[in-house]
């Protein structure tokens, strides 16, 4: 299976701010394009409201926190992908991505995941890509097996519980 063309536009904070509100209607509005569902669900609500409070508290974050996945090809969102913030002071970023249930196992998380890493090496301030992933999904293990992450130990998160905590030096990675 080929790794569809896929890319993360970024929202502005007023895209953001629609969706952490919940109105969709003006999100679209926005964005000129629909949303699928899955990126509007309750359960993805909790994303948008942090994203939209650290771009107001942190600006910097703005260009690299969630966006929309876009196919190339289609135009179609098909998810959301990006990173927890700007690079921190040690050179790490954390990628973050979720694809719509009905675009699952077509390559998407994969084409997300090589384009953020593509986004970090280019960026001159990031030296790790950080991945934590749960030790029950099983499809993104499988994905982060197939770059050089290495485990790097174990973390609890308050919104998905036990993680493993994954790390790629982004200046020895090829895609």
């Amino acid at each position: 299976m080929s790794t569809p063309r896929a890319r993360v536009v970024h929202l502005s904070p007023e895209v953001l701010a629609a969706l952490a509100g919940g109105d969709v209607a003006a999100a679209e509005v926005l964005l000129g394009r629909p949303l699928p569902a899955y990126l509007v669900s309750p359960e993805r609500l909790g994303v948008w409201r942090r994203r939209a409070t650290q771009v107001v508290e942190t600006p910097e974050d703005q260009p690299w926190v969630t966006g929309l996945l876009v196919d190339e090809d289609s135009g179609e969102v098909v998810g959301a992908a990006g990173f927890h913030g700007a690079p921190d002071a040690d050179g790490m970023v954390e990628v973050g991505y979720g694809v719509d249930p009905t675009h699952r196992r077509r390559g998407y998380a994969r084409a997300a995941l090589l384009h953020l890493l593509e986004r970090a090496r280019a960026h001159p301030d990031v030296h790790t890509l950080r991945a934590t992933v749960s030790p029950s999904n099983t499809a993104s293990l499988g994905l982060i097996a197939q770059l050089p992450f290495v485990e790097v130990g174990e973390q609890w998160d308050e919104e998905d519980g036990l993680e493993t905590v994954y790390e790629l030096d982004v200046r020895r990675a090829a895609t």
